[in-house]
């Protein structure tokens, strides 16, 4: 039977074990992938140690790591009534949000959060945008800035706010971004001026900034959302992905994620232009599932962290 790496009990790394699962199959709106990489975030972690969004119920045990992936398309399943497994067929390299985990050999995907793979753009890289980059991609079209607009990314350092720089970045914004001092010379590689995070942080952004801020993405929450929200004369042009409760007090919004296959085309078509690079920094064979979790959980992974497997 195909392999995954699972969580067997809610609780540490001790519950992590590989096993021998059915090979999936796929419901209507779903397609089978034989998987070629699949994205680590930090999510996947938490989800194991027993975080779980309000209204979320717990998961089925063994439950398999992962809400991103790429692959080859080895089955389609029946169409869920809007057509959206009609775009693919065996064969098609896609890349999208998972079912239920991506740290397996073969995975199904949501038909209408998955797109087509471009020739050019790679496995890995492919296996990092439905997450990250997805939702920092929403983050910035949710504010809607115009060109000459300034943004405040807040929490600039970690991977959803690297993938906000680029793309604020390329719809012309000039963009500020909080994060420690250790990650000064990597934001401004990317084109963000930095901001140093921790006290003090809203007197650093006015010296950096004199002519304000017309909207911030906040990806922090708690004290260092509120740090930072008295800087915007109109509290409507905050969102936030890190904190739905302090946002909503601040007069602020959450970001609305749109989950469609169109982001993940645009995403595609911003990594082969050369205007995001996903920051892809280290992978893992499959057989390092663990590794590669433990890279992330540890909290000093700088870019993306991909589990690979062989063709």
């Amino acid at each position: 039977m195909p392999k995954a790496y699972v969580f067997t009990e809610l609780g540490g790394p001790e519950a992590e074990s590989f096993a021998d699962l059915p090979r999936p199959v796929p419901a209507p709106g779903q397609v089978l992938v034989e998987v070629r990489a699949a994205g680590v975030n930090p999510v996947d972690w938490k989800r194991r140690a027993g975080f779980r969004p309000v209204g979320t119920p717990v998961p089925d045990l063994p439950a398999v790591f992962g809400n991103e992936a790429a692959g080859v398309v080895v089955e389609v399943g029946p169409d869920s009534g809007d057509g959206d497994t009609a775009r693919f067929a065996v064969g098609d390299e896609v890349f999208g949000n998972t079912v239920a985990g991506g740290y397996a050999e073969y995975a199904l995907l949501l038909a209408s959060v998955t797109a087509h793979k471009p020739a050019a753009l790679s496995w890995a890289d492919a296996a990092s945008l439905p997450v990250a980059s997805a939702t920092a991609y929403d983050a910035v079209r949710q504010l809607a800035l115009p060109p000459d607009g300034t943004l405040l990314i807040n929490g600039a350092g970690g991977g959803v706010g690297v993938a906000a720089v680029q793309i604020a970045r390329h719809d012309g914004l000039t963009v500020l971004g909080t994060a420690s001092a250790a990650k000064k010379e990597f934001l401004e590689s990317l084109g963000a001026v930095h901001v140093t995070s921790g006290l003090g942080v809203a007197d650093r952004v006015r010296a950096a900034a004199p002519g304000g801020v017309d909207g911030i993405v906040d990806l922090v929450g708690g004290e260092p959302l509120r740090d930072v929200a008295a800087l915007l004369a109109d509290p409507a042009e905050l969102v936030s992905a890190g904190d739905r409760g302090t946002v909503a007090e601040l007069g602020g919004s959450p970001v609305v994620r749109k989950r469609t296959a169109q982001v993940l085309d645009d995403l595609a078509g911003l990594v082969v232009g050369g205007d995001l690079d996903p920051l892809v920094t280290r992978t893992f064979p499959f057989a390092q599932a663990g590794e590669a979790l433990r890279a992330v959980e540890g909290g000093h992974a700088r870019g993306k962290i991909v589990i690979e497997f062989d063709a």
